[in-house]
Parts: structure tokens; C-alpha cells; sequence
């Protein structure tokens, strides 16, 4: 029986984001679970996400792969990609996969865009409070490749995140408590890093640094950007994590 996969979405998302990515997955017979991180359900009070922790994200997702029959395969994209990095030292899933994940603490962003969407989405924010989502910045540098409708449909949406937990993931080094510290001697289960060559929120030379500290294999995307789970072309994206699943259940079995 397929192992099941649980889908980890980013800032300002919810579980709707993996509805396309989610498919081919569930073709090839796995049982896909996508939560809505804390506070970030369409049920939700408005300020749900406020005060909450990467440490919250991280442990909810621990509880919800524990529970499950066997370890699943974790796969998290943008902040669900460290998230997925945090649970996984909780959890131990079978395999990871990184879809432009947020690098853990004590890596650095590589470029001069990242900088300005890390200082985009923290300007105003406080650290108990929700953070209202910047869909100009959403358009400019996360769904850029989408058509104009999806990308639009998109936008439309996003949900408030969580101020303490933005801080937390984007000003690590003034972090006294290392909360999204993954350790530097690898993570110790199978772990893929995809990111888009054209990816300015996480690009390449951050990822690649994410990889190296994590032990992962790599892959660069040509012409793709951040939004690998819906931009065009997403389903080359989502063929290559199951070519990679494949080749580790195969080294597995052998």
C-alpha cells in the first residue's frame, strides 16, 4: 500500500493551495492529507494566527503524521517547507520533500529580492499579532508565472499569518532561542530541495544552502519560480518528486 503524504502549505495559505498539486498523487494510489495550519482554516476567527509559533506549526503537523498508520511522506512548500524541516525532527517521516522551502536557522537569503519580500512582509508587523497578507508582493514575486485569472483567484484567497512566526523564520539570527533551528549534521531521512531557477522569494543559492544542511538531494528548475504547486508547468514539478520517490522506494527494496 502507498504511503500516505501530508502537503504543508505556506504563509498566507491554507491547504487549498496543493488542490492541482495534490491530484497526481492521489492517482498513483496515495492517500494525501493537506491541513490548514493553525488559525489559518476558512473557519477561523479573523486573527486566529496571532501569537502563534513555528514551534505550534511544526509540533500540529508532528501530531497529525504520528497519528497516521504508517510514517508518511512529507512534503512542504515556501514557510510549509521548514515547517515540514521542523516536523520532521519530531515525526521522522519516511521521505521530505522541499518545495522553495524557507531555509532554517543560520542559513542566509542569497539576494537582494529576497531581502526586499522578507522586509515587505514584516513591515508594521508586531510580534503578537496577525499579519494581513501583501497581495502586491503575492503578485509581483510568488505567483508571477501564474495566468492572470488563477493568479488572481489566488490572491483572493490568502489569510492573515502569524507575525511571531514570520519573525521567527525571517530574523533567525536574532533569535536567542534557535526556533527554527534544524541542527548541521543533516536530518537523517531521505530529503529532496526543489526550487525554480526564476524563484526570487527562496532562489537557488538558498535552497542549494538549505540542501547542503539538510543532507538533501537537489534540483533547479528551469524557468520556474515560487509557485510550484499551481504556476505553469507545476506538473513537471510534481512528476520529478514522484521520479525521486520512485528511485528511493526502488534503492529501498534493493
Amino acid at each position: 500500500m502507498a504511503a500516505p503524504i501530508v502537503m504543508v502549505h505556506g504563509a498566507f495559505c491554507g491547504g487549498w493551495a496543493f488542490e492541482a498539486f495534490r491530484v497526481p498523487f492521489e492517482a498513483a494510489g496515495h492517500t494525501v492529507l493537506t491541513p490548514d495550519l493553525r488559525g489559518h482554516g476558512d473557519d477561523d476567527r479573523p486573527g486566529a494566527v496571532a501569537g502563534v509559533s513555528m514551534t505550534d506549526y511544526a509540533r500540529d503537523v508532528a501530531d497529525l503524521c504520528a497519528g497516521l498508520p504508517e510514517p508518511p511522506i512529507l512534503i512542504g512548500h515556501s514557510l510549509g517547507g521548514l515547517v515540514a524541516q521542523l516536523a520532521a525532527k519530531r515525526a521522522r517521516p519516511k521521505a521530505l520533500i522541499l518545495l522553495a522551502p524557507s531555509p532554517p536557522w543560520g542559513v542566509t537569503g542569497s539576494s537582494m529580492e529576497e531581502a526586499v519580500t522578507a522586509f515587505g512582509l514584516m513591515m508594521g508587523a508586531a510580534f503578537a499579532q496577525s499579519i494581513s497578507p501583501d497581495r502586491t508582493l503575492m503578485r509581483t514575486y510568488s505567483l508571477d508565472r501564474m495566468p492572470s485569472a488563477a493568479r488572481e483567484a489566488t490572491v483572493q484567497r490568502l489569510r492573515p499569518e502569524s507575525g511571531r512566526a514570520l519573525w521567527e523564520a525571517l530574523n533567525w539570527w536574532l533569535d536567542p532561542f534557535m526556533t527554527t533551528s534544524v541542527g548541521t549534521g543533516g536530518i537523517g531521512i531521505p530529503c529532496l530541495v526543489m526550487v525554480g531557477q526564476r524563484d526570487v522569494v527562496h532562489p537557488p543559492m538558498t535552497a542549494r544552502q538549505t540542501a547542503q544542511r539538510l543532507g538533501a538531494d537537489y534540483i533547479e528548475l528551469s524557468g520556474m519560480s515560487h509557485w510550484l504547486l499551481g504556476e505553469t508547468g507545476w506538473q513537471d514539478v510534481a512528476t520529478q518528486a514522484w521520479n525521486w520517490l520512485e528511485k528511493l522506494e526502488a534503492n529501498t527494496a534493493a
